[in-house]
């Protein structure tokens, strides 16, 4: 028992020292250089130094990203501002699983369907953990969106360029808006149109207010007209949009809650009892292949259907 112990804590700290040194070697600095093409001039050693420390996840990020998986994959690193590469994420998802595996097989009396269950949870922690911080990061995008607009007419007003509108907004508004339109500007300095420079903040951002926007400047900069009247009412509209889906997100988040917490109990409960008493859960395939089978199916759908349903009453469009 001791000795599973060591083992196990010995496995827990080189998984973390592993994923240590690798978030440590992508600061904000090599992040720039590698999403905007090095757009600054650097000092070369120092960019030596930086290609000799990434150049096995420089190797395989390549590559990878040049399938769809791979560039579906930086997308939503990108999107939820997580500072890896797709080979550092593929290689995250390869130690969840191992470490996943290694401790439920402990855990679980050392029986192969506790290390499957493990692998299984393992495997999907990482884009679970990838989809909430997109989640997280575009509400706040949404919330800070009216400021922007506001921030952003008064400057025009004020006789400012539109991109030097941009750059004030990115240096007076909190993360992640100001991060965002940082980028954005780098890339109108480095020769991008600003059109592709929007278009591209708007694939990093997926927000139906930021199309509004977008659109909005787009089509003032091929036929004219004042845009800061055009952003200022545009700002009254998502201004408006933003408090009604607050109200609207306060009023059903006890459905979704529920919805959630009900969905998720039989899971728990069944990890569990598995974990406490597996021979008990065993009892079920006394019935035989076809009768275990349709159990879970129906067990399955009757728990997927009504989390559809519930879901879909608390998702309401505005």
């Amino acid at each position: 028992m001791t000795s599973w112990i060591i083992i196990i804590g010995g496995l827990i700290l080189i998984v973390l020292l592993i994923i240590g040194l690798v978030v440590s070697s992508n600061s904000e600095r090599s992040l720039v250089e590698q999403r905007l093409n090095q757009y600054l001039e650097e000092d070369k050693s120092s960019v030596d130094r930086d290609v000799k420390n990434t150049v096995i996840t420089d190797w395989v990020s390549k590559r990878v990203e040049r399938t769809s998986m791979g560039d579906k994959i930086s997308r939503d690193l990108a999107r939820a501002d997580l500072k890896f590469k797709v080979a550092e994420y593929f290689a995250l998802i390869g130690i969840s699983i191992i470490l996943g595996a290694l401790l439920s097989w402990f855990l679980g009396n050392r029986y192969m369907i506790s290390a499957l269950i493990g692998a299984v949870i393992g495997a999907f922690a990482p884009s679970f953990y990838v989809r909430r911080q997109q989640k997280i990061r575009l509400q706040k995008f949404n919330d800070q969106l009216a400021d922007m607009l506001n921030l952003m007419v008064n400057g025009l007003r004020a006789g400012y360029s539109t991109m030097q509108a941009m750059e004030s907004i990115s240096k007076e508004l909190p993360s992640p808006i100001c991060d965002e339109f940082r980028r954005v500007v780098q890339e109108m300095q480095i020769g991008i149109s600003m059109e592709a420079a929007l278009d591209n903040l708007l694939r990093r951002i997926p927000s139906p207010d930021l199309d509004f926007v977008i659109t909005a400047i787009n089509v003032q900069r091929e036929v004219g007209g004042n845009l800061s009247e055009i952003l200022d009412s545009i700002s009254f509209t998502i201004r408006e949009r933003v408090r009604i889906k607050g109200e609207i997100r306060v009023l059903t988040s006890q459905v979704r809650t529920s919805g959630s917490i009900l969905s998720l109990i039989p899971f728990g409960l069944t990890l569990i009892l598995w974990f406490l008493n597996p021979e008990y859960l065993m009892s079920i395939t006394q019935g035989g292949p076809l009768c275990t089978g349709i159990i879970i199916c129906v067990v399955l759908g009757l728990i997927g259907s009504s989390y559809f349903i519930m879901m879909r009453i608390a998702d309401i469009e505005v």
